[in-house]
C-alpha cells in the first residue's frame, strides 16, 4: 500500500472516529414544564410539607435557580416564551388563537435541535399554543387538539386512567421507541396542577391521592384579607367592558377555591396532591432512564409555565405581576456536570425566556440572535451576564382580566395596568414588603426611586419588543 493511500485511510478513520464521539458526547435532553406550580409549590424550594422527593433529589444534585420568573403569566404566552427565548412582545402570541409559524416556529427549540444538530424531537402533553400544531415537525408528537385537556381520560382498552399517568405511558413509549437512536431532546409538558375549568371539583387528582395531605392544615396567606384586594380600584374589580355584571376573573376564581376556611384547606391540599403526582411521574421516567442506560447522558430541565395565587391579594389563578404569580420553580439537572457545578443554587434572575438559549448551549448549538434570553447556567460565571431586573407583560385580551406591566428588581417593583381609567400603578419594596403589602406609590419618600423606576421600565419594554 502506498503511504498516500495510508495517511488517506488514516485521515478518514480519525474523522470518522471524531464525528462518532462527537455524536455520542450530544446529551439527551428532557424538558419537564408544570402549568400552574408557583415557586415554592416543592420540598427543594423549603416547602416542608409537599412531597416532591424526585424533583427535590434532581434540583438538589444540579442547578436550583431560587430567584426564577415569567416574563408573561399566563399559559399560552408564556409556553411561546419557552419555546422561543422572547417575550411577547417579539413573538406576538397575544391570545389563545395565535399560532407560532414560519421563522418563529423554525427558530424554537426543537426545530433548532432537529435541524443543526440531528436531535430526535419528541412532545408529550399540552402544547396550548393556538388552533395549529406543528406535529408534523417532531418525530414524536402526542399532545391534545384541545387547548386544555383534562383530567379524566380512558385508555386503550377504555379504563380510566388521569392526565397525569397518560403522559407517564407516553414517556415511557418515547423512551422505548426512540431513546437509545441518537441524541434526543423530549419536551413533556403537564397540565397538572391547573384546575379542570369548567368543573366545580376544580382540582382533580387521581384516586390514590386522595388521603395525601389530608391531616394537615395550611394558613392563610398574610395578604388574604379582604382589605387587600380593596387596594385594588374599582376598574380593576369590575372592568369595563360594557357588562358591569362581570367581575375580575382571578376575584371570581377566588370565590370559588378560598372564600372559606373549608374550601381553602381542599384547594391547597388539592393543588398539592396534583403536583405529587407529577413527582411520582418524574420519579418513573428517572428510573426508565436508568433501565435503558441513558440516564448519565440526559439531562432534566424543570420548570413551571407561571405562578398561581393561593388567595393571596384576595386572587386566585394568575395574570398579575404579584410574587405569586410570577416566580416560579426552575431547575437544570446534568448528570455529565462536574461535581463543582452540582448542589448548586443561584439567586440571580433567571427567566422562562432563558429555558430555550440554556437547552440549545447544553447541545452545543448556536443560539440565534432574535432569542432574548440567557444561556442559565452561565449565571454560575464570575462573569456572569448583568441582570439586575426585567421586564414583565401580560399582553392577552381578556375582558375580566385587566392588562398588566412591570419593572421587577430584587430590591424594587413597579406595576401598571394600563388600560384601566385611569391607569392604576402599584410599587413595592421588596427588602422591606416582601408579602407586597403596601403601595408604596403615592409615597413621598419613593418619589425619586419611582422616577427611576419608570425611566428603566420605558427602556426595558422598548427593549422587548
Amino acid at each position: 500500500m502506498k503511504n498516500s493511500t495510508r495517511i488517506y485511510l488514516i485521515l478518514c478513520l480519525g474523522l470518522c472516529l471524531m464525528s462518532c464521539h462527537k455524536e455520542a458526547e450530544s446529551p439527551n435532553i428532557i424538558f419537564i414544564l408544570t402549568d400552574d406550580q408557583r415557586w415554592d409549590a416543592l420540598g427543594a424550594m423549603g416547602n416542608e410539607i409537599i412531597q416532591t422527593p424526585h424533583m427535590d433529589r434532581l434540583a438538589n444534585q444540579g442547578i436550583l435557580f431560587t430567584n426564577a420568573h415569567v416574563t408573561t403569566s399566563i399559559c399560552v404566552a408564556s409556553r411561546a416564551s419557552i419555546l422561543t427565548g422572547q417575550y411577547v412582545s417579539r413573538h406576538g402570541i397575544n391570545s389563545f388563537h395565535d399560532t407560532l409559524q414560519n421563522e418563529t416556529l423554525a427558530n424554537t427549540y426543537p426545530l433548532l435541535l432537529k435541524n443543526n444538530a440531528n436531535y430526535k424531537i419528541g412532545f408529550i402533553g399540552k402544547y396550548g399554543i393556538g388552533l395549529e400544531q406543528p406535529k408534523e415537525y417532531f418525530d414524536y408528537w402526542k399532545a391534545e387538539k384541545v387547548h386544555q385537556p383534562v383530567y379524566e381520560n380512558k385508555d386503550e382498552e377504555g379504563n380510566f386512567i388521569h392526565y397525569t399517568d397518560l403522559i407517564e405511558s407516553r414517556i415511557d413509549n418515547f423512551l422505548d421507541s426512540l431513546g437509545s437512536k441518537g441524541p434526543f431532546c423530549l419536551s413533556v409538558s403537564f397540565k397538572a396542577p391547573h384546575v379542570q375549568d369548567g368543573d366545580a371539583r376544580q382540582f382533580i387528582y387521581a384516586e390514590r391521592y386522595k388521603n395525601l395531605y389530608a391531616n394537615e392544615e395550611f394558613d392563610l396567606p398574610e395578604t388574604a384579607g379582604n382589605r387587600y384586594y380593596d387596594m385594588f380600584p374599582d376598574d380593576f374589580k369590575r372592568p369595563r367592558n360594557g357588562n358591569q355584571l362581570l367581575q375580575n376573573e382571578a376575584r371570581r376564581r377566588w370565590e370559588m377555591r378560598f372564600l372559606d376556611k373549608e374550601k381553602y384547606q381542599e384547594s391547597v391540599r388539592s393543588y398539592y396532591r396534583l403536583i405529587t403526582g407529577v413527582d411520582d411521574c418524574i420519579g418513573e421516567m428517572v428510573e426508565k432512564l436508568k433501565e435503558l442506560d441513558i440516564a448519565d447522558n440526559t439531562i432534566i430541565i424543570f420548570m413551571g409555565d407561571n405562578g398561581f395565587y393561593l388567595g393571596e391579594h384576595g386572587l386566585a389563578g394568575k395574570w398579575y405581576p404579584h410574587q405569586e404569580s410570577i416566580k416560579v420553580p426552575f431547575f437544570v439537572y446534568d448528570p455529565r456536570a462536574s461535581e463543582d457545578n452540582r448542589g448548586k443554587k443561584v439567586d440571580d434572575f433567571a427567566l422562562n425566556i432563558d429555558v430555550a438559549p440554556t437547552i440549545l448551549s447544553l447541545a452545543g448549538v448556536e443560539i440565534p440572535e432574535k432569542m432574548q434570553g440567557i444561556n442559565a447556567i452561565t449565571l454560575l460565571d464570575d462573569d456572569k451576564p448583568e441582570r439586575n431586573d426585567f421586564f414583565y407583560e401580560h399582553k392577552l385580551e381578556i375582558p375580566t382580566i385587566p392588562k398588566s406591566e412591570a419593572l421587577v428588581s430584587k430590591k424594587y417593583k413597579y406595576i401598571i395596568y394600563p388600560e384601566l381609567d385611569p391607569p392604576f400603578e402599584e410599587m413595592y419594596d421588596l427588602e422591606t414588603d416582601g408579602k407586597e403589602k403596601k403601595n408604596s406609590i403615592a409615597d413621598p419618600a419613593y418619589k425619586d426611586v419611582l422616577e427611576e423606576l419608570k425611566l428603566r421600565f420605558e427602556k426595558l419594554k422598548k427593549d422587548a419588543q
